[in-house]
């Protein structure tokens, strides 16, 4: 194994790979899971449905992304007070996902964390020194 380490490929195929994997960690996709409800019960959860998706159209992003196509919040909560119980559900499902995918900048943050912590570890197996000035 100390002959691997020292040949040049190994540094190449190692640097490859940490850069390679950092690219990964910070592309990542949304993986959801759950349970599916065999029946829809519209009163209980229209409720909570429309609460839910007050308070994204609350939000300020939202409200000025409203304004810039024209049409004015009152009017939003209008057309979403008319919808009916599923189309009002799969809409709060949709502003579960957006209010998820607000967080970017952390992991990109852990990203970049994780891969100089790899970089660190291949360095230290290689029996390289690591001197911060």
């Amino acid at each position: 194994m100390a002959m691997v380490r020292k040949a040049g490929w190994f540094v190449v195929v190692a640097v490859m790979m940490a850069g390679w994997m950092g690219v990964l960690g910070s592309v990542r996709g949304v993986a959801e899971a759950g349970v599916i409800a065999s029946s829809f019960s519209g009163a209980v959860s229209r409720v909570e449905d429309m609460a839910k998706v007050q308070s994204f159209l609350e939000n300020k992003v939202v409200v000025q992304k409203l304004v810039d196509y024209g049409v004015s919040p009152a009017e939003a909560m209008a057309k979403v007070k008319a919808m009916s119980a599923q189309d009002l559900h799969r809409l709060a499902s949709l502003t579960d996902r957006a209010a998820a995918g607000a967080d970017d900048g952390i992991g990109i943050l852990i990203g970049l964390a994780i891969l100089i912590i790899l970089i660190i570890v291949i360095l230290k197996l290689m029996n390289k020194e690591i001197v911060v000035r």
